[in-house]
């Protein structure tokens, strides 16, 4: 029986590189579903295409800060926060259209 300090030893000597980029095979397959729907507004569609500059960006700056810094992102502010903020950028986006459609949706209603 593997004890849980060892299994979670074992995990985090897991290089999560090849899971993020298999993430990204669903998520392509998403955005071509969005793209064909009328149901989701062409803000939020900007924002989930967005995102995937959320992911290059962040690829992007992991390389700086190993290059720059001899560390993780995640130990670098500046660079975090700037990868973080293209996420910011397009959460915002899908909430905003969203946020419109049910304003749309409700005045219809009423």
């Amino acid at each position: 029986m593997i004890s849980p300090e060892s299994l979670l030893q074992y995990l985090a000597e897991i290089d999560p590189s090849p899971f993020f980029v298999l993430s990204l095979i669903p998520y392509l397959f998403f955005l071509n579903f969005a793209q064909r729907t009328p149901a989701i507004p062409k803000i939020s569609l900007w924002g989930f295409r967005l995102t995937l500059l959320f992911v290059l960006m962040t690829i992007i700056f992991a390389v700086l800060a190993l290059q720059l810094y001899d560390s993780d992102l995640t130990d670098i502010d500046p660079l975090h926060g700037a990868a973080e903020s293209f996420l910011t950028l397009s959460d915002a986006l899908v909430a905003i259209g969203f946020l419109r459609l049910a304003q749309k949706q409700e005045i219809k209603n009423s």
